[in-house]
C-alpha cells in the first residue's frame, strides 16, 4: 500500500490543472508546494494572456493545447467566475514591407485551427485605433486576458471539492522508484526537516526543476534546462490602445508588443535575457532598447514613460540560438516509468493550455 495514489508535484497553474482533472477522475490526489503560496513562480510572473495558437509549429504540442485549452479556459472562467476579457489583439504591419507577412501569419494560424483572424487595412485601423501607426494589421478576436492568480484559486478549489489537497511549504528533494511499483519521494518541510512519502501514481509538474529531479529516476533522460529572463515595463498614465498589440514576429520572438490587465493598465515586455541563476530584479537600462522598438507602431510614445514594472523566468530547454523547442510531456510510453509523467519547458502558452495539458496527462497516465 502506499501513502497517496496520485502525487503531483508543483502548485503552478498547469500543475493544479492536473490535479483538479485527476481528483474528478476519482483519484486521491495530492499536491506538494515549495513556497508557501500557490503558483508563485512562473504561473505568477507572466503576460496572463489567453493565447489563440497563431504562432507554433503545426501539429506540435504548443499548437494542440494552446487552441484546444484556449476554449476550456473561456468556459471554465465562465462557469467559476475567472476573470477575464476577450480584448483581441492585433498583429501589426510597421511597413509595406512586411504585409506578406502578415498572409503568412493568417495561414499558419489557420493550419493550427485558428481561422478567425481578420485583415485589417490601415484606414479601418486609425478609426479603431487612433495612436496606431501600422501598414496593416491581423486582427484576433478569440486573444483574452486573464486573472492568473484567480484561475489558480478556482483549479485549487475544483480539486479541493473532489477531495484532493495542496500541501505548501514542502519541498521534493528526491525521486526514488519502487521495486514493488510506485515512487518515493524524499521531502522536507518547516515541520520535519525530512521524511518519505510514497504514492502510486506521480506527475512531475515544477517548472524549473524538473530536469534536475528526474535525473535521479532510471531511463528518465530529461533535458537540458535553460533560465530566460523576460523583463516587463509599465506605461504610466492611460493605455494608449484597447487591444493588445503584437508586432509581426522577428527572429527569437514576438518583439516588443503591448498587453494590458483586466484594469486596462499598458505593460511592455517581455524581452528575453538569458541568465544563470534566478533574480528577478528588473535593471530599468533594458528599457532603452524598448523605445524605439515600440515607435514602430506608436510613435507618439514619450521618453521617460516607462518604468520597470516586473519580470518572469521562463523554463527553457533549449538555449540561446536554438529553435523553440516543444512543450515535453514524457509519459510511460516515453521513459517506461510506469505510472509517472514529467512535464519539461512548459513555458508559454502553458496557462493558455493548462486544462488541455491536463487531460493530456491523464490519458498518459491511463486509467487509475
Amino acid at each position: 500500500m502506499h501513502d497517496i495514489e496520485t502525487l503531483v508535484i508543483g502548485a503552478g497553474v498547469v500543475g493544479l490543472a492536473i490535479a483538479r482533472a485527476l481528483a474528478l477522475s476519482g483519484r486521491d490526489v495530492m499536491v506538494l508546494e515549495q513556497h508557501d503560496l500557490i503558483g508563485s513562480e512562473t504561473s505568477a510572473r507572466n503576460s496572463e494572456v489567453i493565447h489563440a495558437g497563431i504562432y507554433y509549429p503545426t501539429g506540435s504540442l504548443k499548437a494542440r493545447m494552446c487552441v484546444n485549452g484556449k476554449e476550456q479556459l473561456y468556459r471554465f472562467c465562465a462557469e467559476n467566475g475567472v476573470g477575464h476579457e476577450r480584448i483581441g489583439k492585433l498583429i501589426v504591419a510597421s511597413s509595406d514591407d512586411q504585409l506578406g507577412e502578415l498572409e503568412g501569419i493568417r495561414k499558419k494560424a489557420a493550419d493550427n485551427g485558428v481561422t478567425d483572424l481578420v485583415f485589417v487595412d490601415r484606414a479601418e485601423l486609425k478609426t479603431r485605433e487612433p495612436a496606431l501607426e501600422c501598414a496593416g494589421a491581423l486582427w484576433s478576436p478569440s486573444t483574452g486576458i486573464i486573472d492568473s492568480h484567480g484561475l489558480m484559486l478556482a483549479l485549487q478549489g475544483g480539486m479541493e471539492a473532489a477531495g484532493g489537497q495542496v500541501v505548501l511549504n514542502t519541498k521534493v528533494e528526491r525521486l526514488e522508484r519502487l521495486e514493488a511499483g510506485g515512487y518515493r519521494l524524499h521531502v522536507a518541510s518547516e515541520e520535519a526537516e525530512g521524511y518519505a512519502i510514497t504514492c502510486k501514481e506521480l506527475v512531475v509538474s515544477v517548472g524549473h526543476g524538473a530536469p534536475g529531479l528526474m535525473a535521479d529516476l532510471p531511463n528518465a533522460a530529461p533535458p537540458k534546462a535553460y533560465l530566460a529572463k523576460g523583463n516587463y515595463f509599465k506605461l504610466q498614465g492611460k493605455a494608449p490602445f484597447s487591444a493588445l498589440i503584437y508586432p509581426v514576429p522577428e527572429p527569437g520572438g514576438l518583439g516588443v508588443h503591448l498587453t494590458l490587465d483586466l484594469q486596462h493598465q499598458a505593460r511592455f515586455g517581455p524581452d528575453v535575457e538569458w541568465v544563470e541563476t534566478f533574480d528577478y530584479e528588473v535593471d530599468p537600462s533594458r528599457g532603452d532598447k524598448f523605445y524605439a522598438a515600440i515607435r514602430n507602431y506608436w510613435p507618439d510614445l514619450q521618453d521617460g514613460a516607462l518604468v520597470a514594472d516586473y519580470s518572469g523566468i521562463r523554463p527553457k530547454i533549449a538555449g540561446p540560438g536554438a529553435a523553440a523547442a516543444d512543450f515535453r510531456i514524457d509519459g510511460p510510453e516515453a521513459h517506461g516509468l510506469e505510472g509517472l509523467v514529467a512535464l519539461y519547458g512548459v513555458e508559454s502558452p502553458g496557462l493558455t493550455s493548462s486544462l488541455a495539458i491536463a487531460d493530456e496527462v491523464i490519458g498518459r497516465l491511463g486509467s487509475n
